[in-house]
Formats: structure tokens, sequence, C-alpha cells
């Protein structure tokens, strides 16, 4: 088994390192100048109903099952493409990157993402996040749920969770305890959605942006029970 680092930063990706709410407003762009707003407007029917049953984003599963009610080929093997080709890179918040070698300075780095197995690393890989962590990432359905396995892979005495996410945050945090620091990026559609929520436990850290990050040391995550602090800005 691997040394065990002594602390670990687990890093979720969407509208936590990647701006995903700007994908998928470019994929309806695309969709509604290829087929139309009724078929645009079904495809995100689709999706939420193959999300609310895999308990997943599942965008290229969408678009297979969107093929069954449309014969537009053409348009169907663009949107395809335009899929495989997105420009990922072009979407990582700003500092992204920068944040994710400080946190490597401090400890060891993971992405740890919920999605599908094809799809997701494909996203991974091409925003360059895959690089960045020299390929130390694991996708999950249910990440909350695979706390055991990613200590298995990943060992380390203290961990740190950063996600959009605040009730996955709770999650995990019910699971490890306090040897887990959780930290709550206020980004993107969920992270507003739970403006108003009380979420139990709270995130022990909060930052309006990723790239507050880079104000941090590493000693703002190694107390047993941190208190909650605000990023500037």
């Amino acid at each position: 088994m691997a040394e065990p680092d002594e602390l670990l930063f687990m890093i979720d990706v969407d509208d936590t390192l990647l701006d995903n709410d700007r994908f998928a407003v470019d994929l309806t762009e695309r969709l509604d100048m290829a087929f139309g707003k009724e078929e645009c407007e079904r495809y995100w029917r689709i999706y939420d109903e193959r999300r609310e049953s895999l308990g997943y984003a599942d965008y290229l599963g969408t678009l297979q099952t969107f093929r069954f009610q449309n014969a537009d080929e053409p348009n169907l093997l663009q949107m395809s493409q335009f899929l495989l080709d997105y420009p990922f890179a072009e979407r990582l918040y700003p500092h992204a990157l920068a944040v994710v070698r400080h946190l490597r300075v401090m400890g060891g780095a993971i992405v740890l993402s919920d999605g599908d197995i094809v799809f997701q690393p494909h996203k991974i890989r091409r925003s360059g996040l895959w690089d960045a962590v020299e390929g130390r990432v694991l996708v999950y359905l249910h990440k909350e749920r695979m706390l055991d396995v990613v200590q298995r892979h990943f060992p380390a005495r203290r961990y740190v969770m950063l996600d959009d996410k605040p009730h996955l945050l709770a999650a995990m945090k019910r699971r490890l305890g306090d040897q887990l620091t959780t930290v709550f990026v206020r980004q993107g559609h969920y992270a507003a959605k739970a403006a108003s929520l009380e979420i139990d436990p709270a995130p022990d850290m909060a930052v309006d942006r990723i790239g507050d990050l880079l104000g941090f040391a590493r000693s703002d995550f190694e107390a047993s029970a941190p208190a909650l602090r605000t990023g500037d800005g």
C-alpha cells in the first residue's frame, strides 16, 4: 500500500473547476440551431429523465435516445462531434489550474467526480485536469458513497473536499467526521439553489470563486475542527 499523504485534496470538476453551466448553454444553442426549439426542449427532457433514473448527467446517452424520434442523421452526427470536440479547456474557471498546482504544493491532490464512465473522463482529459493531477482521477455515480474506496486508493491522514454542492459535502462529513475538511465553492446553479437551504453539517469553509483558494495556506486546512472561513472577494 502507498504511504499515506499527510493531507489529500479531493477536487470536484463540474462548476468547481470547470464552468459546466456554460457548456450547457452552448449545447442548448447548438441543439436549437440544428433541430429547433421544440426538439431542443425534448433533448433536455430526455436528459432530465435519464439523470433522474441513472443518477448522473448522461449527455451521450441522451443523444442516443434523442435520435429515435429524429431522423436528421447529418445533424445528429454533427452533434456527436460537437460533444466530443467541445473545448473544455476554455471552460476552466480563472486560475483553476493554478489552484490545482497550489494545492499540490500543500499536499496530494486528486480529481473526484460524479459522472458516466466515458464522457466525464473525456471531459477531464480535454480540460487539462487529468494531466494537472497526473492521472489521479476517480469518477463514480455517487462519490459520497465511495469514500471507503477512495481511501483505499489514496490513503491520507487528513482529507479536504472541494465541491459546489454543500449537501454532498455534508454527506461526506458525516462519513469521515473530523478527518475531512469541507470547502464549499459557491459557483454554478447548484450552489445558487443551495443558498437558501440549511445544510447540516455546514461546510467548514466557503469561497466565492475557485481562484480564492490561492490565498489559503496549508495551516488553514489542518486544524482538527476548522472554523468557517470565507474567502476574500
